[in-house]
């Protein structure tokens, strides 16, 4: 029976489990945004957060500890002093997957996992209005109606400045038709 036995087992030993898990944890801190299958995804999560959680308090026990996990100075350099300085005053989720769809090959789910506060465009990314559908046309008529009205002004001022722009391109043109 498999009491208490939940955590993935990938289809691998327990020590080609663990360094598989440390590789892919190197690889995330060097690299923010690694691209994997969305089972090693999830269990790298589990692996990495308390990692990133333990580089938060820079001490040299806490160095100790998740050296020996990760086997990697660079990468503990990097992690103690880069992610921990963004992701200091998160109170853990450091890190997203998202899901990209299936592989070619074998048709396994793959998705990227990346540190939350590592990603710029997630963090520009503006929060879209909600579009409802309850008023209909009725709506859409005014909304639309309001740019049209606001287009033609915008489009006056390039007018007004484009003819003093061009004027003296122009004479330029005619002097050579006139030799």
């Amino acid at each position: 029976m498999r009491h208490n036995k939940k955590f993935n087992h990938l289809g691998r030993t327990a020590s080609h489990r663990g360094a598989m898990l440390a590789n892919l944890a190197i690889s995330l801190i060097m690299h923010k945004r690694i691209t994997t299958t969305v089972a090693k995804a999830k269990a790298l999560k589990k692996y990495v957060e308390p990692l990133i959680t333990r580089s938060k308090e820079d001490t040299t026990n806490n160095r100790r500890v998740v050296f020996s996990y990760l086997q990697d100075k660079f990468a503990i350099k990097e992690l103690f002093s880069v992610v921990a300085e963004k992701v200091g005053d998160r109170p853990g989720g450091y890190t997203r997957i998202i899901k990209l769809g299936t592989r070619q090959g074998d048709a396994a789910e793959i998705c990227f996992i990346e540190l939350v506060d590592f990603d710029e465009a997630m963090a520009k990314a503006p929060k879209a209005a909600k579009k409802t559908r309850r008023a209909g046309k009725k709506a859409a008529a005014p909304a639309a109606e309001a740019p049209k009205a606001e287009a033609p002004t915008v489009e006056e001022t390039p007018k007004a400045e484009a003819p003093a722009e061009e004027s003296p391109a122009e004479e330029k043109a005619e002097e050579p038709k006139a030799e």
